[in-house]
């Protein structure tokens, strides 16, 4: 009996030993694999170091160690800013991703209009808008345009006045009794005849639209002197 527990007691321990050595053989393969791979590294790195202080001593490069461990340094200081930085840049080529749909119709719409504008004669007004700047600045001094410049407010005010519905009401009746006018078959008046013509209604409402306009005029004049 005693003899049963005992050559089990050693077959448990053989196999416990046996687990053992398998284990330390697997960890003095791992050992030997980290040590090829560390000199296999150590090769390529020193091939690299070589290859880069030749490379440089050619292209006669002068390389500070010291500057290359503060770069490194700022490098490893600045790891979240620079993800950061890549974060900003993946949303901002999202954001380009996503619009770029918008930006085409937009781009499509922008050329559309632009050969609206074409067909329309836009282009063709500015650049003649152009020839006509080129004969006002060919023709006039500076001393022109700055008095123009001086005077632009009374222009205006001019025109504001000028472009009222009376005066443009006005001019239009007085530009069709031009127009009516042959000035090819102008009827001759004696004395006579302008003396009885000036008692016509007509010509009572005439000479009373003549006073009164050099009347408000000569009011205007003395209102402006006084100023």
């Amino acid at each position: 009996m005693e003899d049963k527990e005992l050559k089990l007691q050693v077959t448990e321990l053989n196999k416990k030993v046996d687990l053992l050595l398998d284990y330390v053989n697997q960890q003095r393969l791992k050992t030997n694999q980290l040590e090829d791979l560390i000199s296999d590294v150590s090769i390529v790195g020193k091939d690299f170091y070589d290859t880069a202080v030749e490379e440089l001593d050619n292209r006669m490069v002068d390389l500070d160690l010291d500057q290359v461990k503060s770069l490194a340094l700022r490098i490893l200081r600045n790891i979240e800013n620079m993800n950061r930085f890549l974060e900003i840049f993946e949303s901002l080529n999202d954001f380009l991703i996503d619009s770029a749909p918008i930006l085409n119709e937009v781009i499509i719409d922008f050329s559309k209009k632009l050969d609206e504008f074409e067909k329309r004669g836009y282009f063709e007004f500015i650049s003649e808008s152009g020839q006509v700047v080129d004969k006002i600045v060919a023709n006039y001094s500076r001393e022109d345009i700055k008095g123009l410049t001086d005077n632009i407010i009374n222009i205006i005010e001019t025109f504001k006045i000028a472009a009222s519905p009376e005066v443009l009401n006005s001019l239009n009746k007085g530009l069709n009794a031009f127009r009516s006018i042959d000035s090819e078959n102008i009827p001759e008046y004696s004395l006579f005849k302008v003396i009885r013509e000036i008692n016509s209604p007509e010509m009572k409402k005439a000479m009373g639209f003549m006073m009164t306009l050099l009347k408000a005029m000569t009011t205007e004049t003395n209102n402006n002197k006084n100023k």
